[in-house]
């Protein structure tokens, strides 16, 4: 069985640092790549960034320069570093692994992955 539990958010003043982690279970990060989405109060799920069974990695352009994308494979964990943080990245922010091992396409959409974590909640004050 296939577990993603996300950990690291928090309240965090604009122009602060938060990293978030994604630990899984049941599936390799050496194998399978990994997503982050984020969905902030009405409105809908957001691409964050992805990074792929080679370690290719993918920001969304609007976040690229704030938000990293890494990941241990000893730990079989996925991390997203913020820093520069705004109130416009309050969200919630989901870990997801992709459907398909072996792929080395940098996905952005939700249907291109499977497995989704519970969500972890980021907030960003003014």
């Amino acid at each position: 069985q296939v577990q993603l539990v996300e950990s690291g958010g928090g309240l965090v003043q604009a122009g602060g640092s938060l990293r978030l982690a994604c630990a899984i279970s049941g599936r390799s990060v050496r194998t399978y790549g990994a997503g982050w989405f984020r969905q902030a109060p009405g409105k809908e799920r957001e691409f964050v960034a992805v990074i792929t069974w080679t370690g290719g990695t993918y920001v969304h352009d609007s976040m690229n320069g704030r938000f990293t994308v890494s990941r241990d494979n000893a730990k079989n964990t996925v991390f997203l570093q913020m820093t520069s943080l705004k109130p416009e990245d309050t969200a919630i922010y989901y870990c997801t692994s992709h459907k398909h091992p072996y792929s080395g396409i940098l996905s952005t959409t939700a249907e291109e992955f499977d497995y989704w974590g519970q969500g972890t909640q980021v907030t960003v004050s003014s």
